[in-house]
């Protein structure tokens, strides 16, 4: 019961919040505060109700189809807590945050309650359908955070966003599809016990898009560093602290289970996790934006753990220590990107730019701030003493176990070098945040005193507290290292089909430290002899040398997508067009439709579809095929669907503005929405829609001004509105299921 309480309870919230802050807006933060709060309490309670061994399982067979299925162990139990002071924290802060930069806090506060609903449903899930189902839901109700600030850029993320998690998510689906024919089940101890199986190799290959997708990996990774600068701090924390670890939850659950004996498939995400590693530090290294280099760092620290987990597929059983290594620096990578990005937060509500060379020397004199987020810059460095360093070391015995384990294969070897330098590089651009934001003055002598005159006036004392609470993990982790996060790790391995560790780690001997601070010494040498002489220049600041046409969405994501499989439809569809005398329309169809009815009619009484049907369908494309030249496929059907693409377009816009305007805002913006007539944007929809299909000429339709489409005026309102409205319709599917739960 408790399960489906904590499922809940964001949903409510989800409702209560922003209806709540209607009329008054402390109502709603109380609300949320309430519901985030409380949600850890349960998580806190579960964690140490599991904590012993038991587990909790619950079943609801034929829910949605397939059935849901709900499991709570140590490893469940223990990001469930993490996932819900993530909320907690990310929730306290935005209060400041939303009061001080932006709007829409209401918009916000009910996709954030929805996106944890479906992470809870995520790492609560016991089989992949149930976790596809509260996955899509996180994916869906998590686009609001980056379109929120509805400016081209955030859009355009969005878009990005969307379409990775909709496209990566449909090729998931695809092969839970063939794994279910192969196995006959989704759950996870089937996967188990179907592991080695060859004809699930495809199965899971195409499971793991989704999940890779969604944890950033290359090549997949490309929603990532453009969705984390645009999106609100507190959301970025969550995106990059928590949403990319659900992602990971899925490449455990296949990877762990299904390919846990493969070595191709250890080798090739060992590959990916270092390409993953070295790329998002590379990326971090050149990037000039505060949050963009803090998102660059999420791409390569869920390198760091697909290298751990990799290192455990390859060394089967013994790969225990590589396991906990995987596991704790989701952990600390969690803890640490939450520190980092309410800092960055902090930074932007104040200074409203995330710029490099505009931030130079804004947090100077302010010692919260400084030293907050110097903890979390060390920590993520690995320096020892702070929780970073405590799960790389780990994973990096795990890399040198797997080098002599298997001997004569020096590749390993290599990775482990890829592995300090990509340490290295991660100390490098956290070295350039770090003296940039603390240390340098700004040049501009009057922008230097009026980020002085900020000290003391920065942060409340609400958002305060909440950065000294989320840095106080670090510590922990960092200087108890097997007295905190060994055991949370050891609580950890049976989800990883692995054995927990039977003796302590040596963190601070000797052979440990060395590397460590081989990776330290690489990293200064890097910011020194590189980052100061090449990327940056004290009169210009910190110059962006990436090589803009470098982008993999620009470079082949989108031609793809947009130009060459449209160009593919088309040249199909003029082919077909183009056979003589339209055969294919007015002969070859028809016939191939009456064979079928014929087959059809031998049921008794099937007159219709013998003779009315087939003759109907026949007359039709008779009719069509009188058309000049036989433009079906070129003219016809797209005329008529863009037509129609367009009118709904337009009511459905219409439709939330008129929402907004009369029920959900002050009425001040009113005589905007009524310079739109919609009568008359319809007649233009339907015209256009004649036009292309050749019934009337282009001089027939009345111009439309491009300023209509343009981001900032009324469409961006019925975005907005048209997302609460689909918050609306996820609440109501969401509850309806639980009932129907219930009931069963």
């Amino acid at each position: 019961m408790i399960v489906i309480v904590m499922l809940l309870l964001p949903l409510l919230g989800a409702v209560i919040s922003p209806l709540a802050g209607l009329k008054k807006g402390a109502v709603r933060e109380f609300f949320l505060r309430l519901f985030t709060l409380g949600e850890l309490a349960l998580a806190i309670w579960l964690f140490f109700r599991v904590w012993n061994g038991e587990e909790i399982v619950l079943s609801y067979p034929g829910m949605i189809g397939l059935g849901l299925s709900f499991k709570v162990d140590a490893f469940r139990a223990l990001y469930m807590v993490l996932a819900c002071f993530m909320w907690a924290m990310s929730c306290q802060f935005s209060l400041q945050y939303f009061a001080g930069h932006g709007t829409h806090l209401g918009r916000y506060a009910c996709f954030s309650l929805i996106t944890l609903c479906g992470v809870v449903g995520v790492f609560f899930s016991d089989d992949l359908y149930t976790t596809f189902v509260f996955f899509e839901i996180m994916s869906n109700a998590s686009y609001p955070w980056v379109a929120h600030e509805e400016t081209p850029g955030a859009m355009r993320a969005a878009q990005t966003y969307l379409g990775v998690s909709v496209a990566c998510g449909m090729i998931s689906l695809m092969g839970m599809f063939l794994c279910w024919k192969e196995v006959g089940s989704l759950s996870f101890s089937a996967l188990r016990e179907a592991g080695g199986n060859p004809a699930l190799y495809l199965p899971a290959c195409l499971m793991l898009v989704g999940y890779c997708a969604k944890a950033g990996m290359v090549p997949l990774h490309i929603w990532l560093p453009k969705a984390h600068p645009v999106a609100p701090a507190p959301a970025s924390a969550l995106l990059s602290g928590m949403l990319t670890k659900t992602g990971l939850f899925g490449v455990i659950a296949i990877g762990m289970n299904l390919m846990g004996e493969n070595t191709v498939f250890g080798h090739v995400m060992l590959g990916l996790g270092l390409v993953t590693m070295t790329l998002g530090a590379v990326l971090g290294v050149f990037s000039v934006n505060l949050k963009r280099t803090l998102a660059c760092s999420s791409l390569s620290q869920i390198g760091y753990i697909t290298v751990g987990l990799s290192c455990a597929m390859l060394l089967g059983h013994h790969g225990h220590l590589a396991a906990a290594g995987a596991v704790g620096h989701m952990v600390n990578h969690s803890l640490l990107k939450l520190c980092l990005f309410l800092c960055a937060g902090a930074v932007y509500m104040k200074a409203h730019t995330l710029d490099l060379t505009a931030l130079r020397g804004y947090g100077r004199g302010k010692w919260l701030l400084h030293i907050v987020f110097l903890i979390g810059a060390l920590g993520l460095m690995g320096v020892p003493g702070l929780n970073g360093y405590t799960s790389k070391t780990m994973i990096h015995e795990g890399l040198v176990e797997l080098a002599e384990e298997i001997e004569g294969f020096s590749m390993y070897r290599l990775c482990e070098w890829v592995f300090l330098f990509a340490a290295g590089l991660t100390t490098a651009y956290m070295l350039k945040l770090y003296i940039c934001l603390f240390w340098q003055k700004n040049p501009d002598a009057h922008k230097q005193v009026h980020y002085d005159e900020m000290t003391g006036h920065d942060l409340t004392a609400r958002s305060a507290l909440t950065l000294i609470i989320t840095v106080l993990p670090l510590l922990l982790i960092g200087l108890r290292p097997n007295q905190v996060l060994l055991p949370l790790t050891n609580a950890s391995a049976a989800f990883l089909n692995r054995p927990p560790m039977s003796h302590e780690v040596a963190f601070f001997s000797l052979t440990n430290l060395v590397g460590g601070g081989i990776s330290l010494i690489i990293g200064i040498a890097v910011y020194v002899l590189f980052v100061r002489t090449c990327l940056y220049k004290k009169e210009e600041g910190y110059l962006n040398k990436w090589p803009a046409w470098l982008d993999l969405e620009e470079l082949f994501y989108r031609p793809v997508f947009t130009r060459f499989l449209p160009w593919l439809g088309t040249t199909i569809a003029s082919f077909l067009d183009s056979i003589p005398s339209s055969k294919l329309i007015t002969e070859w169809i028809p016939k191939g439709v009456s064979g079928v009815f014929s087959f059809l009619d031998r049921l008794p009484d099937s007159k219709l579809v013998l003779s009315w049907i087939p003759k109907g369908v026949s007359a039709v494309f008779s009719f069509l095929d009188r058309l000049p030249e036989s433009r079906l496929f070129t003219k016809v059907l797209p005329g008529i669907f863009v037509a129609l693409g367009r009118i709904m377009d337009e009511l459905i816009d219409h439709v939330m503005l008129l929402i907004k305007e009369l029920f959900l805002t002050n009425r001040e913006d009113l005589a905007q929405a009524r310079t739109h007539n919609i009568f008359s944007r319809m007649a233009w929809a339907i015209a256009e829609g004649l036009h292309k299909i050749g019934l009337i000429p282009k001089r027939y339709i009345h111009h439309r001004s491009p300023d209509d489409l343009r981001y900032g005026t009324y469409i961006t309102n019925a975005i907005s509105f048209g997302l609460l409205l689909g918050a609306a319709g996820i609440v109501a599917a969401i509850l309806y299921v639980f009932i129907r739960m219930g009931a069963a």
